[in-house]
C-alpha cells in the first residue's frame, strides 16, 4: 500500500530546480525594490510613487534594461537612486553571485546546492571551478567598475562638484558595466536626456563603451582569456564570442554611418570624427546597454531595422547583457552557411558544433522573435501607435536594451505591464530556459521513429 503521507513529504521537501530558484529570486528582488520605490522617501517630492511606475522601474533595474516611465534623475531621491543602483548590481551579477561575498568573508563552505545555483546564475552547464570563477567575477567586476568610475569622475567632478561628480561616476560606471542604461543626467526640461550632451566627448564615450563591451563579453570569457592568453588556445565558445562581437560592432558602426551620415537630426551636424564616435557608440549601446548619444526617434528606417536586429542579438552568454546572445546568432549563421554548402555538419575553428547547440540557438531565436512580435502587436493594438515604434520598444524590453524612441513614458498602464513582462522574460525567462536545457538530465530516447524527409524551402 502506498504511503501517501511520506510521498507528500518527499515532494514538499524536494529542493527546487536551480532555474526556479533564479526565477523566484529575481521576482522577489523586483517586488522588494518596487515596494521600496513606492515609499515617500524614494521620491524627490516626498510623496508616494504610483506602484506601476515603481514596479516598472524595479523590473527595468533588476533586469538591467534601462527603460523608464519617470526620469531617474528628476523623480527619484538619493535614496531611490541608491535602491535602483543596488538592483542594477544585483541584476547584472545575479543575487547568488553577490550573496557568495558573505560566504567568502566568513570562510564558510559553499554547499553543492549553492554551487549549482551559482553556476546556473552565470549560465554555466558545469559547476566545476564555480567558486574560483565567482571570485574572479566579483574581483573583475568591482575593479572594472572602480576604474570606470574614476575615469568618468574626471569629467563629472569639474562639471558637478566633487561629491556629486563622484556619485555620477560610480552610478554610470555600474550602470554601463551591467549593461543597464540608467543615467542621472536628466533635467526638469529634459528628464530622459541620457548621454546626448556628451555626443562629442571622447572620455565619456570611450569609457562607457569599454564598460559595456567588457560587461557583455561574459564571465566565462574573462576566465578563459586570463588562463589561455593566446587566441589559438581559447575555447570554441570564447572564439565565437570575440569574433562575433567584433564583427557586430564593426558592422553596426559602418551601417549606422552609412544610413545616418546626412541625417540632420542625428549624425548630420557632427564633424567627421564625432560622427564615427557617435556611430560606434550607437553600435555598442545596442548590445543591451540602453544609453544613447543621438535621438533614437529620429533614426532613419534602415537604422531602426538594424537597431532591432542588433538589440535582439544582444551580448554574450553568461554576461550582464541580454538578447538571444552572440553565440546563438553565430551558430545560426554557421548552420545556414553549412546548409548552403551542402554539408550535414556545422563546424568552426576546427571544432564541430553539436546538434543540441544548434537546436538551442533555433529555440532562442524563435522564442525571442515570437515574444517580441506578440508584445509589439499588443502594444500597437492598445495604443494605436505605429507598429515600427512598438516593435522597437518591445525588442528593447525583451532584449533588456533600454533604448527608446520616446514611446514608453507615455504608454497606458496595460502597455507598461506588457513591457514589464517582456523585460522579466528577456532577463529571467530566457536565462531559466537556458539553464533548464543545459542542466536537464539527457537520456537516450526510448522509442526511435523511422527517419523521413520533408520538403523545406
Amino acid at each position: 500500500m502506498v504511503n501517501y503521507t511520506n510521498l507528500f513529504r518527499r515532494r514538499v521537501h524536494r529542493p527546487m530546480h536551480a532555474s526556479m530558484v533564479i526565477a523566484l529570486g529575481f521576482l522577489l528582488i523586483i517586488l522588494t525594490g518596487a515596494l521600496l520605490l513606492t515609499l515617500p522617501v524614494s521620491s524627490r517630492t516626498g510623496e508616494p510613487t504610483a506602484f506601476v511606475d515603481a514596479l516598472f522601474t524595479a523590473t527595468s533595474a533588476t533586469c538591467v534594461t534601462g527603460l523608464v516611465t519617470v526620469g531617474t534623475a528628476t523623480h527619484w531621491s538619493g535614496f531611490g537612486q541608491t535602491v535602483i543602483l543596488l538592483m542594477i548590481q544585483i541584476g547584472g551579477l545575479g543575487f547568488m553571485t553577490l550573496a557568495s561575498i558573505a560566504s567568502f568573508l566568513l570562510r564558510r563552505t559553499i554547499t553543492l546546492r549553492e554551487r549549482l545555483v551559482m553556476s546556473a546564475g552565470l549560465n554555466l552547464s558545469d559547476n566545476a571551478g564555480i567558486v574560483r570563477l565567482t571570485r574572479r567575477v566579483l574581483f573583475g567586476t568591482f575593479a572594472f567598475e572602480a576604474a570606470g568610475a574614476a575615469l568618468l569622475a574626471c569629467r563629472f567632478v569639474p562639471q558637478f562638484g566633487f561629491a556629486r561628480g563622484v556619485k555620477m561616476g560610480v552610478f554610470h560606471a555600474v550602470s554601463a558595466f551591467c549593461n543597464a542604461g540608467f543615467d542621472l543626467l536628466g533635467t526638469p526640461d529634459n528628464p530622459f536626456a541620457s548621454l546626448v550632451g556628451y555626443v562629442d566627448d571622447p572620455l565619456v564615450n570611450l569609457t562607457i563603451m569599454a564598460l559595456i563591451v567588457i560587461g557583455g563579453l561574459g564571465f566565462f570569457v574573462w576566465g578563459d582569456i586570463w588562463d589561455k592568453r593566446r587566441f589559438s588556445r581559447l575555447s570554441l565558445h570564447t572564439k565565437l564570442v570575440l569574433v562575433t562581437t567584433a564583427l557586430l560592432l564593426a558592422a553596426g558602426t559602418g551601417l549606422t554611418l552609412l544610413f545616418e551620415w546626412n541625417n540632420p537630426a542625428t549624425l548630420g551636424p557632427l564633424s567627421a570624427g564625432d560622427k564615427v564616435l557617435a556611430a560606434a557608440f550607437q553600435s555598442v549601446t545596442l548590445r543591451t546597454a540602453g544609453f544613447n548619444t543621438i535621438d533614437q526617434a529620429a533614426l532613419e528606417g534602415p537604422t531602426q531595422a538594424l537597431s532591432c536586429l542588433l538589440m535582439m542579438i544582444g551580448g554574450s552568454p553568461g554576461s550582464t547583457a541580454g538578447g538571444i546572445k552572440t553565440v546563438s546568432a553565430a551558430v545560426l549563421v554557421l548552420s545556414a552557411l553549412s546548409a548552403l554548402r551542402g554539408r550535414t555538419s556545422v563546424s568552426a575553428f576546427g571544432r564541430s558544433i553539436g546538434v543540441r547547440n544548434i537546436m538551442n540557438a533555433v529555440t532562442m531565436m524563435i522564442v525571442g522573435g515570437t515574444v517580441s512580435l506578440t508584445g509589439a502587436c499588443a502594444i500597437a493594438y492598445i495604443e494605436g501607435a505605429p507598429f515600427g515604434q512598438c516593435l522597437f520598444e518591445a525588442v528593447s524590453a525583451f532584449a533588456t536594451v533600454g533604448v527608446t524612441m520616446g514611446l514608453t513614458p507615455g504608454l497606458h498602464t496595460a502597455s507598461h505591464l506588457i513591457l514589464i513582462v517582456l523585460m522579466y522574460l528577456g532577463r529571467v525567462g530566457v536565462l531559466t530556459l537556458g539553464v533548464a536545457v543545459l542542466m536537464r538530465h539527457r537520456e537516450p530516447p526510448k522509442l526511435q521513429y523511422p527517419e523521413s524527409n520533408v520538403m523545406v524551402g
